[in-house]
């Protein structure tokens, strides 16, 4: 047996096993010094750490000695301790069960360069988005090509659910707004107005920007809202339980079958609730006039009729089933879009409503500038 002193640590070698006795505390004071001299040590085929020497072990001690016995045991050495008391045991014990590797939070990078890379992300994912979208636009219209070109296809019964459903059950919420913001409109007119005794000139107000903008785009905001998230929400759970799946699976097209009902009841019906959208908010205009500006029934109208131009009307029912396929298309594709589980239903269908009105409203600029430069 051979013996070499050290302060603190006493190695002891015999045959194909080497013994190191701790001798006194081994604490946090002394594990720098305890750890360089054991990582000094070449491990033999056998490594025992005595603690029958030592005084006092805190945790650290105790982590310095299940480490190395760990690091022995994965170079394939045969390593244990031995003489520890039973504390000295629960130190070590609970060192190795707290043996977990940490999470190393990652450098930050430079705050310019992060976002610069943010907004590169969101533009790449934007344009992604973008092109999925205009291709499934392009495979409706093919599609829609196909059916216009043979009627008989046409799910007429299906067509007529989702009419009545986008149309004549969204009459009740599409009139009162109109009402209510024809009446704010012409109040808040007809406040300003007052200053040059000029509130007549709420009438041409009403008529004009009712008829033009604000009868298409509200009842376009409002349809995105109730019929466009109703077709995401209803096609994602539709793929969720499999059943766009299996109707590819019996040979039935889900754009078909889905998508081109949905889209032509809206294309149908979106100038007509325009229209009706229109007339009720000039209505709800004429009953303040008539209630608080004492603009008689028969002037309001006649009033409409000499400033309104069939120019005024036709630009309205123009952007209205631009609209309509714009918020079902937008409305479909998400729901195709739809996967994992019902979470993803009401993302979408977010993201649906945010896609539609945001379409509408560039697409009104786009025909706000298209019209002014034809002359209507």
């Amino acid at each position: 047996m051979t013996q070499a002193a050290l302060t603190g640590l006493r190695i002891e070698t015999a045959g194909d096993e080497t013994r190191v006795c701790i001798v006194g505390p081994l604490t946090v004071r002394e594990a720098g010094i305890a750890y360089d001299r054991l990582a000094a040590l070449t491990p033999s085929p056998a490594m025992t750490i005595d603690l029958g020497e030592a005084d006092t072990i805190d945790t650290i001690g105790a982590w310095l000695v299940y480490r190395f016995l760990r690091d022995w045991r994965v170079a394939g050495v045969r390593a244990r301790y031995a003489n520890a008391t039973p504390e000295q045991e629960k130190l070590i014990e609970q060192a190795r069960i707290n043996d977990a590797p940490c999470e190393v939070r990652p450098r930050e990078a430079n705050p310019v360069v992060r976002q610069l890379a943010e907004i590169g992300r969101a533009t790449v994912a934007i344009t992604d988005r973008f092109g999925a979208l205009l291709a499934f636009l392009g495979l409706v219209l093919a599609r829609l090509a196909l059916q216009l070109a043979r009627p008989w296809r046409i799910r007429w019964t299906s067509l007529s659910h989702h009419m009545e459903q986008v149309g004549l059950k969204a009459l009740p919420i599409v009139g009162l707004m109109s009402f209510l913001i024809g009446l704010v409109l012409v109040q808040q007119g007809a406040y300003q107005l007052r200053r040059f005794g000029a509130e007549i000139f709420v009438v041409d107000m009403i008529g004009i920007a009712t008829l033009r903008e604000l009868g298409v785009l509200l009842t376009a905001i409002m349809v995105a809202g109730r019929s466009g998230s109703a077709f995401t929400a209803q096609i994602g759970t539709m793929k969720l339980t499999e059943e766009v799946d299996a109707m590819r699976t019996i040979g039935l097209d889900p754009i078909d079958t889905l998508v081109l009902p949905r889209l032509l009841a809206l294309v149908i019906l979106m100038p007509l609730l325009v229209f009706y959208a229109s007339m009720v908010a000039i209505a709800g205009g004429m009953v303040f006039g008539w209630l608080s500006l004492d603009i008689p029934v028969d002037t309001f109208f006649t009033r409409v009729r000499t400033v309104v131009t069939m120019d005024d009307f036709l630009v309205g029912m123009i952007k209205a089933p631009v609209f309509g396929m714009v918020i079902a298309v937008a409305g479909c594709f998400e729901g195709m879009q739809v996967a994992g589980d019902a979470a993803s239903v009401g993302e979408r269908t977010t993201i649906s409503v945010v896609e539609s009105i945001f379409m509408v409203i560039v697409f009104d600029a786009f025909f706000a500038v298209f019209f002014t430069t034809i002359g209507m």
